[in-house]
């Protein structure tokens, strides 16, 4: 119960958040950059610190780790509620993705550690059935809170659950350390903090102040300067935060690759989803958030399935099929268009979403049993904490890169779009200064005679850049099959 309610908080803010940001952007006058670090910001923290937190729960106890982790995100939530500006939430949102680091791979590392192998894929499919259905009113309280106005709700909600997490926690006894004497490796998470902060910073800020920028040169350069030293450091640390040794597993090695394809499409996938949803294809915040329901509902229902049936013949199949089928979803959401708004759902983006749900609750229990099923259970934190690490750091360079990306098409989209609709030069200048990835928001120098052809240009302009987007999520998705065909060929075998 510790686990589902802990877990759920962080799913929780994922879902509803993604479907709240339109409402948060007006709400804070937050620019398309800004938006991205609201997102990146936590996933950041997350992915440079979750190898830590998993590292510092097999040296002081899971248990202890994951009870503070409980306590700070719940402290950062409530500092996200009540955030007065973009930029004190962007900070919260930091603060949020440390716990998240010790709450994480404490969560899982417990579960696996108590059953054996034979029933893991099971209790971790129980799991993911349980947050998911914890989660399948996520998006649609995010859209409700957010048509009500009541944005900050959504990290407000996260308090009640924390303390029941920490109610449960408390009837369980102490865990011991399972390597109390090996110290903790702070070079290693410095490291990989500086590296993963330069290389989203860079990408992020790039579409503003240009490649060319000293700055944006200097914070990509010293990112992947500072992630080589981390392996390097790895590779000879006594006690490394990322035992490379780890990958000496086919089955380890190829997981985790899949992770890094699978969800950093995923991450651009639904970031972008929700604001086609409310911008360009005119939903209410809180349709926006029933249209992702048949995903929960799939998900929900198949997952434990899928659980038992990776344990039965292996993970492989399920690993090459579901990222496949992902893809094929990406593709359909690529060739959906502008639509006439939610009365066309059902034929639109409702095939695309079960399938999407479909593809990733084939795959996602399977691919956790294998990851924890292919080391030791001395390990067992710090495998979740690698594979964990890995799915956000695919989370924070997908979305910072892809972002970067997306906001300089859009900006082009927009001055074509605005040429072809014959808006003015000064007007075209506004909409291409002011790009906020789709805001319906105009400049006030737009003069209203032309306001119904700039929201056209902003439409057809964002569904450009969606397409590109979906298609290249399709490629990655399509990627992560690939990584599994070739590195898993049968039940995961546990490095000792």
């Amino acid at each position: 119960l510790a686990a589902i309610l802990a877990s759920s908080m962080a799913f929780i803010d994922s879902s509803a958040l993604n479907v709240a940001l339109p409402t948060l952007q007006a709400g804070l006058g937050a620019t398309g950059a800004q938006l991205l670090w609201v997102v990146n910001a936590y996933l950041l923290m997350l992915a440079a610190l979750i190898l830590f937190g998993g590292a510092l729960g097999d040296s002081v106890g899971r248990k202890r780790v994951f009870q503070s982790g409980i306590g700070v995100f719940l402290l950062a939530s409530l500092g996200c509620g009540l955030a007065p500006s973009i930029e004190l939430l962007i900070a919260a949102r930091v603060l949020q993705g440390l716990g998240g680091a010790l709450m994480i791979p404490s969560s899982l590392a417990l579960i696996s550690a108590t059953f054996p192998a034979s029933e893991r894929g099971r209790a971790i499919g129980t799991w993911s059935s349980a947050t998911t259905l914890v989660t399948i009113a996520g998006p649609v309280l995010g859209g409700v809170l957010a048509g009500a106005g009541l944005w900050r709700g959504i990290f407000l909600i996260n308090l009640p659950l924390g303390l029941l997490a920490l109610a449960a926690l408390a009837r369980l006894p102490a865990d011991p350390p399972v390597s109390a004497a090996q110290p903790i490796d702070y070079p290693g998470a410095a490291l990989a903090s500086l590296g993963l902060a330069g290389v989203t910073y860079g990408s992020l800020a790039a579409p503003e102040r240009g490649f060319a920028s000293p700055l944006v040169l200097g914070a990509l350069l010293g990112g992947l300067a500072a992630l080589a030293a981390f392996v390097l450091v790895e590779m000879r640390s006594a006690h490394p935060m990322m035992p490379l040794g780890l990958f000496r597993s086919r089955t380890f090695s190829g997981t985790n690759l899949l992770t890094l394809f699978l969800y950093g499409a995923l991450t651009i996938s639904t970031f972008f989803l929700s604001l086609n949803l409310v911008n360009v294809q005119g939903y209410s915040q809180s349709l926006a958030g029933l249209a992702f329901t048949p995903f929960a509902v799939v998900l929900a229902l198949f997952s434990r399935r899928a659980g038992a049936l990776a344990d039965r013949y292996g993970p492989r199949l399920p690993l090459i099929a579901g990222p496949a089928l992902v893809g094929v979803s990406f593709v359909a959401f690529a060739l959906v268009g502008i639509t006439a708004g939610p009365a066309q759902y059902w034929w639109t983006f409702f095939p695309c979403v079960l399938l999407f749900g479909l593809g990733m609750a084939i795959t996602i229990v399977p691919l956790t049993a294998a990851v924890m099923g292919a080391v030791s259970a001395r390990a067992a934190g710090t495998a979740s904490g690698v594979n964990n690490a890995i799915s956000r750091i695919a989370g924070v360079l997908g979305l910072a890169i892809v972002g970067a990306l997306a906001l300089v098409l859009y900006a082009g989209a927009l001055d074509r779009y605005g040429a072809a609709l014959a808006l003015d030069p000064a007007a075209r200048q506004q909409l291409r200064q002011s790009a906020q990835l789709g805001a319906a928001d105009l400049p006030p120098a737009i003069m209203a005679a032309q306001a119904g052809a700039a929201r056209q240009v902003i439409r057809l302009a964002f569904a450009d850049v969606f397409r590109i987007v979906m298609l290249a999520c399709a490629g990655l998705a399509w990627l992560s099959a690939a990584m599994a065909a070739v590195f898993v060929r049968g039940p995961a075998t546990a490095l000792e």
